[in-house]
Order: structure tokens, then C-alpha cells, then sequence
């Protein structure tokens, strides 16, 4: 029934528009539910993606004069049109990850909560007033918009991704050219149509679909593209970095991790343990936020393997409801997990439970990978140290919160971490301790909301931070005015 919500083609979105790509050529978007072809996409090129960029620089000057109240309350009826559209979308987006439509219902949600707290910007897109220190001189700061700004997603929570850049991005008055994953672009094909059709002018949101290299390198590249922002794995995100760089652009990048989840010996066990599972395995552990690293204090470590193995064992793997998690979201994807895996194994560590893909019932023709778990691989090791962005999550002993702390601390990532415990002081030191940009006590490693800025340390980005208020930093610039009164003409 969600297949029957796609188009059998889906083109790009530029100047209010539906077209195919100059070439004519098309790519195949492929189900990870089945192995199934959903749709042919638009396969954009440079030629593609310097069209987008003329008609988004020919637009934004009359989108910056719509005061940004009013540009609130086009984005307002924006948000409300996607949630009077949610199953709509939740199909599609189900279709697209292979997720559940209750997870895809969930995700379409907190898209509407993202732009219903970002339209509210519009009548609070702040500068400030001070002092100054030479008499009849008055400071002021206002924002401005970038210009154009470059928006590239992934797909593994699709609609949540295009809305927390999408809004922000045109709140400030920019115009945005969304590179759409490959692996979701349907998703945002029917974000830009839903935007066109509540009056959000013709090249204010463009929309491309295509590959990395040949549709998200020329945007990246492109000098009049003002502002980057990319949600994506921390080898892309050098690259980007690197060539809007040499031009000065300004890059906001929300990068990988490798995310730590210690268990206390005076942690309340099965809150804890319902917690690993749901930050290790649910979204199919596609999160940048997902626990993958599980360390646990020796005086409950046997207990807490054993309660994780057992629970692991019950979760039910499928596109539907009733299960705890679908497929990864392409067949590249699973190869490369198995193989890290095996790399492990061959590395001395012991597969607890799990390890393979999984063919059994409907699921022999999709992308799925048994939840895993694994324990004796050094802290050295690849799997150690590499995100993988699929279920599979390692289990390490420690002796002591000061033990715990090392280990959680020793990764090349820091974004999010989350600590189990009932003691305030153990809370609050390793709340001040760990290094990552978010840090959770007794619940998951994820729960970014949309009114809080969500990035991390080390090689989980660039310092940047979006969604919340801290997301108008990346998409505006703050001029200081200078106004002097001459007092002879009071």
C-alpha cells in the first residue's frame, strides 16, 4: 500500500517545478524492505546543479524582503500542511527505509514540531541593542541572511532531516537547494511539492536528486553558494570541509559517532537494559547518535550480558509494526557491516548473538541484519573505533566510573553519551566529564528535541550546532550598525 503512494518517476523540484535532469538520466531507488525497485530518480549533474543555483540566487533577494514574520507563517503553513499530510508522508517514508509506519509516523511528527518551533523564529530572529563607549553613538547587531544555502541530508531519518535544515535555512531569509539522499528521495521530492503548494515561491526550495560526487560536489563547490550544512559520515565531511574551504564558505557539518552507554553497578538494570537495546538497535542502529559501545561495571557485567543477550534474542526484525526494527537502507550497506563483523571475529572478539543477515520469513530478498552484540574486541580494534551505522553495538568491562570515563573518552568521536546510574555525583561527573556534545542520564543516547542544539566533539563535526535557536548562526550573518546622533540637532 506505501508503494502505491510513489510515483513510478521522480524528478527535481527547481523554480517551483517538477523536471528531470538535463542528461535524462535516471537511477534506481531500490526498497530495502524487498530488493525491490520503488521508483526511477533524476540523476543530476553539474549542469543540474548550476541551474538550481542561478534560479535560487534570482529568488532569494525577494524572499529576504518578506519580513521574516510573515516568512514564519508561510513555513507555519508549511508544518501544518505535512501533519494534515503525515500518513502520506509516513508511507513514503516507510517505503523509502524499510522503517515501520508507526516509526515513520513518530518521525513525521517531530519534522512538524521542527518547523512549527522554527516558523516561530520569524518573530524572533533577534539582534541586540548595547552600549557604546563613545557618547552619542549607538551599537546594534542584526542578522541578514547568507544568501544561498546548500542543504545535503541523509536518509536515515529522511522527513526529520530535510526539516531541521530546510526551515531554519529559509527562516533567515536564504534561498536553500536541497541535495536529497539517494536513498530517500522521495521523501523530499513531496516536502518541496507540499511547499510549493502552500505558496512558498517558485526557487526559494529547490530540490535535486543524484549521487555525491556528481550532484553534491558541484553544489559544495559552487562560489555562489554561501552556506554548506551536511549531515553525513565524517569521510565526506572532510571532503566537504576541505573544498568549501578553499573558497570560505561557511560549513556546518553534524558528522558520525561512536557513542558510549555505561551501565553503573548501582544502575536500576532493566531500565538500563530496555535503553541499550532502543539506543543500539532501533532505526536499525542508523543513528548518528546510536549506542554502539556499551560499557558496563565488572560487578554487573555477567548480569547485564546475559539480560541483553535475552533480550536481544526477542527482538523481531521486519517492516512492520509489530517489529523492533527494519532493514539498513541499502544492500552496500549490509555487506559492509557482515564484513566488519567478521573482521571482528577473525580479531578474537566473540559474537554474543546475532552477527549475520537474515533470510528467514519475507525478509530473504531485503537489506536486514540480525541485532548483534559483541564483547572481547580491544579498544583499538576497527569496531572499535569506526562507526558502522547498523545494529551492532560491543560490550567492555570497567571497573569504576573513573575506568568508565577513559573508555568512553577514548574514541576518535563525541557526540552523544549516556550514563546509568541512581547517584547524583556519579550523574553530574561524568555529565561534566565525558567528551560529546550531548550527554544523557538513565534514558538513551538520543532525544535531541527541536528547541535544543544537537552536535558533537572531535571528529563528530565542526563545532556547529543545529537544530534550536544555535541553527540561525549557521544560516545568518550578524552585521553591527553604528548609528551617531549629533547633539546639536536634538
Amino acid at each position: 500500500m506505501q508503494q502505491q503512494l510513489i510515483p513510478a518517476q521522480i524528478g527535481n523540484w527547481i523554480a517551483g517545478q517538477e523536471r528531470g535532469a538535463v542528461s535524462g538520466e535516471f537511477f534506481s531507488k531500490i526498497d530495502p524492505a524487498n530488493g525491490k525497485i520503488l521508483c526511477r530518480v533524476a540523476r543530476s549533474r553539474v549542469e543540474d546543479i548550476e541551474e538550481a543555483v542561478r534560479v535560487s540566487k534570482a529568488a532569494q533577494p525577494a524572499w529576504a524582503e518578506v519580513p521574516p514574520v510573515r516568512r514564519g507563517q508561510i513555513l507555519l503553513d508549511i508544518a501544518m500542511a505535512v501533519r494534515n499530510r503525515r500518513q502520506e508522508m509516513a508511507g513514503i517514508v516507510a517505503a523509502e527505509t524499510g522503517k515501520s509506519l508507526q516509526d515513520a509516523l513518530g518521525e513525521t511528527d517531530a519534522a512538524v514540531s521542527a518547523g512549527v518551533f522554527m516558523a516561530g523564529e520569524g518573530q524572533r530572529l533577534y539582534g541586540r541593542s548595547t552600549t557604546s563607549g563613545v557618547a552619542n553613538k549607538h551599537a546594534i547587531t542584526v542578522r541578514e541572511p547568507m544568501g544561498v544555502a546548500g542543504l545535503i541530508v541523509a536518509a536515515n531519518t529522511p522527513i526529520a532531516n530535510v526539516a531541521w535544515k530546510v526551515f531554519p535555512a529559509l527562516i533567515c531569509g536564504n534561498a536553500a537547494i536541497l541535495k536529497a539522499s539517494e536513498d530517500a528521495p522521495v521523501t523530499a521530492w513531496l516536502f518541496a511539492k507540499i511547499a510549493h503548494e502552500c505558496g512558498l515561491s517558485g526557487g526559494v526550495l529547490n530540490v535535486v536528486n543524484g549521487f555525491g560526487m556528481e550532484a553534491g560536489d558541484p553544489l559544495v563547490t559552487n562560489n555562489a553558494v554561501n552556506v554548506i550544512s551536511f549531515t553525513g559520515s565524517t569521510a565526506v565531511g572532510r571532503v566537504i570541509a576541505t573544498k568549501a574551504g578553499q573558497r570560505l564558505a561557511k560549513v556546518s557539518l553534524e558528522l558520525g559517532g561512536k557513542n558510549p552507554l555505561v551501565v553503573c553497578d548501582d544502575a536500576d538494570l532493566d531500565n538500563a537494559v530496555k535503553w541499550v537495546l532502543l539506543s543500539a538497535f532501533s532505526n536499525a542502529g542508523q543513528r548518528c547518535a546510536s549506542a554502539s559501545r556499551i560499557i558496563i561495571f565488572e560487578a554487573v557485567y555477567d548480569q547485564v550480558r546475559a539480560m541483553l543477550v535475552a533480550a536481544t534474542n526477542q527482538l523481531r526484525v521486519g517492516p512492520g509494526d509489530d517489529d523492533d526494527f527494519g532493514p539498513v537502507i541499502n544492500e552496500k550497506q549490509l555487506v559492509q557491516m557482515l564484513a566488519a563483523i567478521e573482521r571482528a571475529r577473525a580479531s578474537g572478539a566473540t559474537i554474543l548473538t546475532g552477527g549475520g543477515g537474515l533470510t528467514e520469513r519475507e525478509l530473504g530478498n531485503g537489506f536486514y541484519l540480525a541485532p548483534t552484540l559483541i564483547e572481547g574486541a580491544n579498544i583499538d580494534d576497527e569496531i572499535s573505533r569506526t562507526e558502522l551505522f547498523g545494529p551492532i553495538a560491543c560490550l567492555y568491562r570497567v571497573n569504576d566510573l573513573r575506568e568508565a570515563l577513559l573508555l568512553a573518552n577514548d574514541s576518535p568521536y563525541g557526540l552523544t553519551a549516556c550514563i546509568h546510574t541512581r547517584s547524583l555525583n556519579r550523574a553530574m561527573q561524568f555529565a561534566k566529564q565525558v567528551e560529546s556534545g550531548v550527554a544523557v542520564v538513565n534514558a538513551g543516547t538520543f532525544g535531541s528535541e527541536p528547541h535544543m542544539p544537537f552536535g558533537g566533539v572531535k571528529q563528530s563535526g565542526n563545532g556547529s550546532r543545529e537544530p534550536g535557536t544555535e541553527a540561525l548562526d549557521i544560516y545568518s550573518n550578524l552585521k553591527v550598525v553604528y548609528i551617531n546622533v549629533d547633539p546639536e540637532h536634538f
